[in-house]
């Protein structure tokens, strides 16, 4: 199915901050070819990959995972902001623009020795995908590929995630 995803994706500068442009993807979950689109390429590009489950940041990465896993069999992990899940938790702390920010994954949910996709729904600098993967690796998962609905290159993600290929259905050049 041809579609033009950037038709779909809300543009609103100022957001969060004089001189951002934030690029919106509630207005893909808002039209159901939109997001469906996502999900069957995300489908697509993986069906052959030997992915073992899909992890996911909170909370817009959770919304493109659940219907991928489902749809492709795999178990869902929740990757969550501190002091969100009850049981027992791997963590690791990262570094924001002007702060910094920690994620927690139970730990008897990443799956030893198995291949997880880590997605989340745009993907910026990197930082809190870096996290994730670390945290994954660290309870003895593999991450052989990352994937994001949203791009923004020229923020130098993909530098911050070497060597582990990161896929995204559109990308962003600049503000």
């Amino acid at each position: 199915m041809a579609l033009n995803l950037d038709d779909h994706i809300r543009k609103v500068p100022d957001f969060p901050k004089k001189g951002i442009l934030y690029y919106d993807i509630t207005s893909i979950l808002a039209a159901p070819e939109a997001f469906s689109f996502c999900i069957e390429s995300m489908i697509d590009i993986y069906k052959d990959k030997h992915i073992d489950a899909v992890a996911a940041i909170e909370a817009r990465g959770f919304v493109f995972a659940a219907p991928f896993a489902v749809r492709a069999g795999v178990p869902l992990l929740l990757i969550r902001k501190k002091g969100k899940l009850p049981g027992i938790t791997l963590s690791k702390k990262y570094d924001l623009e002007y702060a910094q920010a920690e994620i927690e994954i139970h730990r008897e949910d990443v799956p030893e020795g198995k291949r997880v996709l880590l997605l989340d729904d745009l993907i910026a600098t990197g930082g809190t995908l870096n996290a994730a993967r670390a945290l994954l690796t660290a309870g003895g998962a593999q991450v052989p590929a990352i994937f994001g609905v949203v791009g923004l290159p020229y923020l130098n993600y993909e530098k911050v995630l070497a060597p582990t290929p990161v896929t995204t259905l559109i990308n962003y050049h600049g503000e």
